[in-house]
């Protein structure tokens, strides 16, 4: 089954990072203020931080999947209308 939240846009969304060769990163949460194809901007308190897609892993608002931001390494605009088949 295909994850509902992969094809849906993230801005405005609540995220937290689960997973990342920088232990520093972990744990870190924030509204997404901008999505590109290599990067997610954060706003986390009264700051911006962007991070790397492909060195993160992250779940969107309350859900349990974790999503490898090495897979979704496309603009969102590809992600967001791509038709996905079912499993």
């Amino acid at each position: 089954m295909v994850n509902v939240a992969l094809n849906q846009s993230w801005i405005g969304r609540n995220i937290i990072v689960t997973s990342s060769p920088d232990s520093t990163f972990v744990g870190r949460s924030g509204l997404v203020l901008d999505e590109t194809r290599e990067t997610i901007t954060l706003l986390e308190g009264d700051r911006k931080v962007t991070f790397g897609k492909s060195s993160i892993e992250f779940k969107i608002g309350d859900s349990d999947v974790a999503i490898d931001g090495k897979l979704v390494r496309q603009r969102p605009e590809d992600r967001i209308y791509r038709n996905k088949r079912s499993e």
